[in-house]
């Protein structure tokens, strides 16, 4: 089987890891924008030959791991490309854009919409782990417009990894997304900043943080051509949860002003509930 990754990051070269590691006699084929990470994924192992738009058509399958603005460019492209039994697979942060620039292509049902809810803030293939997507969740959009066999193909091949898959649609994906991963990269960023910005005048408050910031700003550190794209393609459900977030920080605000030890006390108590939640999605 021959499988071509597009985009040789951290998830584009976690897959094709995970493709050597569960898929018996497969080939890797890959390209990337940047020569440096093609040569990288080469002296990593992670790929096997270089992918071309000359070789699109002999691929089995194609993984497309691009900023979500990329695959826009491309997708119609590569649909018209890949040969008559091939799967193309998108695994953007992003479905509803997406699966909408699809939906009329003569192949809609050669492609499958996912979303691997799995990363962490580095980048590029020295960041790639063929166990990234163990015990992570996947999304799949619109499964009834892609072909049963190769629908099912892909769903086995999750399953292998020991993804937990689910079925959404794209626009409630996207929606949902927006809270549990999008206003977090964000606040990462915002909270980033403000503490480089006040670090000019206080060098010292870096030597002073500890686990907790490290760990609130660790999105900080992700990609900007990955997530700022992101920000503009789902951009009506961000500015809404972004409304309701600065809401309850302003609400905060005034509560500390007022010295409103009570209501500070149970605003924290209530939303400790949320350690039930987390624990029980592990």
């Amino acid at each position: 089987m021959k499988i071509g990754v597009i985009g040789l990051g951290l998830i584009g070269g976690s897959f094709a890891l995970s493709a050597k590691k569960s898929i018996r006699d497969c080939s890797l084929f890959g390209m990337d924008n940047n020569p440096e990470h093609l040569s990288q994924a080469f002296e990593l192992g992670i790929i096997n030959q270089s992918l071309t738009p000359l070789n699109y058509s002999r691929m089995d399958v194609i993984i497309l791991a691009i900023p979500v603005n990329a695959v826009l460019e491309i997708i119609l492209t590569l649909l018209d490309q890949i040969n008559d039994n091939a799967l193309l697979i998108d695994v953007g942060s992003t479905k509803e854009m997406i699966c909408e620039k699809v939906k009329l292509h003569s192949k809609r049902s050669q492609f499958l919409a996912t979303h691997p809810i799995a990363g962490t803030e580095f980048s590029g293939p020295s960041a790639a782990n063929k166990n990234l997507f163990k015990g992570k969740a996947q999304i799949l959009c619109e499964v009834n417009k892609t072909r049963p066999d190769l629908l099912e193909w892909a769903v086995q091949w999750f399953k292998n990894m020991e993804m937990k898959l689910q079925e959404m649609d794209p626009i409630e994906h996207d929606q949902h997304i927006a809270y549990v991963s999008h206003i977090s990269h964000i606040s990462s960023f915002m909270l980033g900043k403000t503490v480089m910005e006040k670090e000019k005048d206080e060098k010292a408050i870096f030597d002073m943080a500890g686990s907790g910031f490290a760990s609130t700003v660790r999105l900080a550190k992700s990609s900007p051509s990955m997530w700022a794209p992101i920000f503009i393609q789902n951009k009506k459900n961000i500015l809404d949860v972004l409304t309701e977030y600065i809401s309850n920080l302003e609400e905060f605000k005034k509560l500390i002003q007022a010295n409103d030890y009570k209501s500070i006390y149970e605003k924290i108590e209530q939303t400790n509930a949320i350690k039930g939640i987390l624990e029980g999605i592990k």
